[in-house]
């Protein structure tokens, strides 16, 4: 019984130790996951950006190659405009990118896909992790979180995919948040002010023409600008609608952002992103989680 609870309580010591970036240089190694080529820069894009400023390395991978995103191009020649449209909004926010070589709405989860993941997860060496949750409206949204939460833990495992080395200490998975109630709502563990990159993460952004400023799949012929003063105001509302997005997570999670810049200074934040704990992966306390979101220095 004794040895037990020695045993026990080792094992709770272990999973409290803070994380440390994987090659001892002091670089905080963060992988996120989206379906599409367009999703992390979304949800992640800010984050993504202030880790980048402050020498971290932070990748954005698209789970599928997004060739039906659109609704006049399709197949090949639109699944390279997107990943040209990743990489340029990539380097605007100074993050690395990686497009699988899956057709868009045909992601499964299978053993193939999951091995895909832990691959990937490995060979950045990850800290973080970061994906959808599983509740979504779009099934490559929530297959993509599938993938996810099904690799947590295993990327520590020697015997799956040896021919990557298995990370010795799991990574802190996470979840974007989103509007979704059913079965649970979306319950972020820790906002981030992005006010100091709003308008860089907007400029990102931008460079994803087939998506916000022609729709996407789901746009049309009454998009398209036809002249440059059409252009001009198109590209100013869409702007404007990616900016609105994340004031109103400002606005959503006020009283989180106080928890962790204090009241009076979360009174000011205009511009906001917010993450939650996945229980699959490292379950890091608020301290830790202010050290893998190093953002939060006194000015």
């Amino acid at each position: 019984m004794k040895h037990s609870i020695l045993l026990c309580g080792l094992f709770l010591l272990l999973m409290s130790f803070p994380a440390r970036a994987a090659d001892g240089d002091g670089k905080l190694r963060i992988i996120c996951f989206g379906a599409h080529p367009d999703d992390c820069e979304l949800q992640a894009g800010g984050v993504g950006a202030m880790w980048a400023e402050k020498g971290h390395l932070v990748k954005f991978v698209s789970t599928t190659n997004g060739d039906v995103g659109h609704w006049r191009e399709a197949g090949a020649p639109l699944a390279l405009r997107r990943l040209k449209e990743a990489q340029e909004c990539s380097k605007i926010l100074g993050t690395n990118v990686e497009v699988f070589d899956i057709h868009d709405g045909e992601l499964e989860v299978n053993l193939e896909n999951r091995k895909k993941v832990i691959r990937v997860i490995r060979q950045w060496k990850a800290d973080i992790v970061i994906s959808p949750r599983p509740n979504d409206y779009h099934p490559d949204h929530r297959y993509t979180s599938v993938l996810v939460q099904d690799a947590a833990y295993m990327v520590t495992v020697p015997g799956i995919c040896p021919d990557v080395p298995a990370l010795k200490n799991n990574p802190v998975f996470m979840y974007y948040t989103d509007r979704f109630t059913k079965p649970n709502p979306s319950a972020p563990d820790i906002a981030i002010s992005i006010d100091s990159v709003m308008d860089r993460k907007l400029d990102g952004l931008a460079t994803l023409e087939s998506q916000f400023l022609e729709g996407g799949a789901n746009g049309h012929e009454g998009l398209m600008p036809k002249t440059p003063a059409e252009r001009q105001k198109r590209v100013a509302d869409v702007r404007a609608g990616h900016a609105n997005r994340n004031k109103s997570l400002a606005d959503r999670y006020r009283k989180l952002l106080g928890d962790f810049y204090g009241a009076d200074a979360a009174a000011n934040i205009k511009y906001a992103e917010a993450f939650e704990i996945c229980e699959y992966g490292r379950r890091p306390n608020k301290q830790e989680l202010m050290r893998l979101f190093p953002f939060f220095e006194k000015k």
